[in-house]
């Protein structure tokens, strides 16, 4: 029985493979492992997913030489922006080779960065289209920014060099800020899970904060892929609060930036930002405090004019009174003259005419020799008035008798 030996089997499917496809391909796939050992070669792991279910139809193993990966890597990162990662899909130029060993690999020779920047847009623009879509688009942006802003959630990597630029210009400005630092990853394959978990512990106490400020500096433009994820910047587009972004970069904005409440290059330009924020709020209340203190100035005067004029009148006010009090004196004095000199004349008449009445008592009357007839207890004045056999008192100078009427006679006129 004839048969082969692993070896030469494996010989047999290399001369196969390498006499089919002696010419280099183009290929396009999605890089979904990638590492650089310590000698300098790039392994990678392609593969080709399903439109629908994103499952894997395909796998190649690959590799990128040393000599070959530093000048591929640098000439992409150049145009693209972007470091080869884990996600990117690419468009590669190379051979299939065969190893009894390691068995069939891929080996690079170039990559076209054109297509990768491309199928980057083309994500970036799926993502805004789908984030229109949703109708979440403008929410964040619509959202007012505070008149005043000073309670700030930070969502950034603790030790950045952009946290620490961004703390030290805002200790420039001498206004008071209550910063509050949600620690995350701004970079790598582990940003976008970070960042988001940062926002939504914002998010727990958003009512604590004016703004959230997501700031990102002294990376490349390599770091950016996270930030234009349909997942992150869903998030900011639908945070309670304005977003505010920082993340470091002069080319095209990020969908995050997009959707921000606001959109600033660095790190220190939001810092910078704040303090011109609040200094016009500053100014805006120099302007208020000068303008009541004018207005109270005038206040001021106005009533010490008013205070003028009622004490100008309570002068003459003091004054009419014055001269009334000493018309009021002098009539009074007048007045107890008269009374006097009245009561005075008063008394001299009352005394004559007690003097009249004293002489015309009885006592007085029968004095001077006359009697008094009384009946019943009354004078009478009116003889007639009498009858006969009616009791009489006749009073006397010494005596009263006691009489009885006998006969009335009508007294003769002498004329």
């Amino acid at each position: 029985m004839e048969y082969l030996t692993l070896c030469q089997l494996q010989s047999l499917i290399k001369k196969g493979i390498d006499e089919a496809h002696p010419l280099p391909y183009w290929v396009m796939a999605e890089i979904s492992e990638l590492k650089v050992n310590y000698s300098g070669h790039c392994y990678l792991e392609l593969v080709e997913k399903s439109d629908d279910s994103h499952l894997p139809k395909a796998k190649l193993n690959a590799v990128i030489w040393r000599s070959t990966y530093s000048m591929v890597s640098h000439y992409f990162v150049s145009v693209t922006g972007q470091q080869l990662s884990v996600g990117l899909k690419v468009l590669i130029k190379g051979v299939v080779v065969y190893n009894e060993v390691y068995g069939l690999s891929f080996q690079i020779m170039d990559i076209d960065p054109a297509y990768t920047l491309g199928d980057m847009e083309q994500q970036r623009q799926k993502t805004i289209e789908q984030l229109k879509k949703d109708g979440v688009y403008d929410m964040n942006r619509e959202i007012p920014l505070p008149e005043v802003i000073q309670r700030v959630a930070v969502v950034s990597s603790r030790n950045a060099a952009g946290y620490q630029d961004f703390m030290k210009e805002l200790g420039k400005s001498g206004f008071y800020y209550e910063i509050t630092l949600f620690d995350a990853f701004m970079q790598g394959n582990d940003a976008e899970d970070s960042i988001v978990d940062a926002l939504c512990r914002v998010a727990q106490d958003s009512d604590d904060f004016d703004v959230v400020v997501m700031i990102r500096g002294g990376g490349s433009q390599s770091d950016l892929g996270c930030f234009n994820s349909y997942r992150l910047a869903s998030y900011v587009a639908q945070f309670p609060i304005p977003v505010i972004t920082g993340i470091g970069h002069d080319k095209d904005q990020s969908v995050v930036d997009m959707v921000a409440a606001l959109s600033l290059k660095t790190p220190t330009a939001v810092a910078v930002y704040l303090n011109e924020n609040l200094d016009r709020f500053d100014a805006i209340l120099y302007d208020l405090q000068q303008m009541i203190a004018s207005e109270a100035l005038q206040l001021v005067e106005k009533s010490e004019q008013r205070l003028q004029k009622a004490v100008s009148a309570m002068g003459m006010v003091l004054h009419l009174f014055t001269i009334q009090s000493n018309r009021l004196k002098t009539a009074s004095q007048r007045l107890k003259e008269k009374c006097a000199a009245y009561l005075t004349s008063r008394s001299k008449e009352l005394s004559l005419l007690g003097q009249l009445v004293e002489s015309k008592s009885p006592e007085r009357i029968v004095d001077l020799g006359f009697a008094i007839v009384r009946s019943g207890g009354h004078v009478v004045r009116d003889g007639a008035a009498l009858s006969e056999k009616e009791k009489i008192e006749i009073l006397m100078r010494d005596v009263v008798v006691d009489a009885t009427v006998d006969k009335i006679k009508k007294r003769r006129n002498n004329g």
